[in-house]
């Protein structure tokens, strides 16, 4: 998201994070107008440990929406149906 090259949020400037959460509020703006989402995953990965594939600074902004999945909890582990993140302290019975 910025054009300098950074990998994450944490190495922005506090210009650049300002600039980031004004352009998250004309996304809302722009998503509301056009789609009226029942609400939005806003977030980074940062790392490889956290998911991160793409080493440069950018901001994912998913609106969500009642049903889009048959459980939202978990976040963007579970915003793709069917591709869920698997919780490693989940136990399960037999």
């Amino acid at each position: 998201m910025p054009f300098r090259h950074t990998p994450d949020y944490f190495t922005l400037i506090p210009e650049e994070k300002l600039a980031l959460a004004e352009l998250i509020e004309e996304c809302k703006a722009i998503v509301e107008d056009n789609f009226k989402p029942d609400g939005y995953n806003i977030g980074f990965n940062i790392g490889s440990a956290a998911g991160q594939t793409v080493m440069h600074c950018h901001c994912h902004f998913i609106p969500r929406y009642e049903g889009d999945t048959d459980n939202p909890r978990g976040g963007v582990r579970r915003v793709v149906a069917g591709k869920y993140y698997k919780d490693p302290m989940r136990t399960t019975r037999s």
